[in-house]
């Protein structure tokens, strides 16, 4: 499989501490092209395109191609003020949070950019869509490459806001995203303060760099 495939974590129990009050029920009118599964098939066509056509857009294509589809999918700004948290976040004034915000939506598309990289075949598979408690949403699906029967589950949380469905956390084979994160920012956080953590967050993006 030419996606790199997550490490290999132990199963852990989901993560939905996320504590995110949300404007309208999932049962709320909606177009469809607002729905949960239409914003998580929108990024993962994304994410097929520049699989395939990876190595003629290089880092940078892939980079630029999927800005706006991360901008349109993902809450990039709750998922970082989650992770840190009330207390850590609220230490930071507003310049640093402006600086933080835009770093972690570097690192996150940057991320992206360099792990999907080339196309062997590979299929996103659609599972379900159900509701979860606070009015969010899971929309489960797989990551499939026919030629090695690979398969990876990607599994989606999203809430609504202002009428748009956003993803706030995935879930790679059972494991959080944000939990992982969480536990890694705040020990920065802790003891060495939030120069540090944005440093770290821009060595980051600097690796991602290594995978043209």
């Amino acid at each position: 499989m030419k996606a790199k495939q997550p490490f290999k974590f132990v199963i852990v129990c989901l993560v939905w501490v996320l504590l995110l009050p949300v404007s309208a029920a999932i049962g709320s009118p909606n177009t469809e092209s607002a729905s949960p599964e239409s914003v998580v098939h929108k990024l993962q066509n994304g994410l097929l395109h520049i699989m395939r056509e990876g190595q003629k857009l290089g880092y940078d294509g892939r980079y630029q191609y999927l800005e706006p589809i991360i901008d349109q999918s993902h809450d990039v700004d709750m998922i970082i003020k989650t992770i840190l948290g009330a207390t850590y976040w609220s230490q930071l004034d507003q310049t640093q949070q402006n600086l933080l915000v835009a770093t972690f939506r570097q690192l996150t598309i940057a991320t992206y950019a360099s792990q999907f990289t080339a196309y062997d075949g590979e299929i996103f598979k659609f599972i379900e869509q159900r509701e979860l408690p606070r009015e969010q949403a899971l929309v489960r699906s797989q990551l499939i490459t026919p030629s090695d029967n690979g398969t990876v589950n990607f599994d989606y949380v999203l809430y609504q806001q202002d009428g748009h469905w956003r993803i706030i956390n995935i879930l790679f084979d059972g494991v959080s995203d944000l939990a992982i994160k969480r536990g890694e920012y705040r020990a920065v956080m802790q003891k060495d303060g939030f120069q540090a953590l944005i440093k770290k967050l821009k060595e980051k993006i600097a690796l991602t760099r290594q995978n043209p």
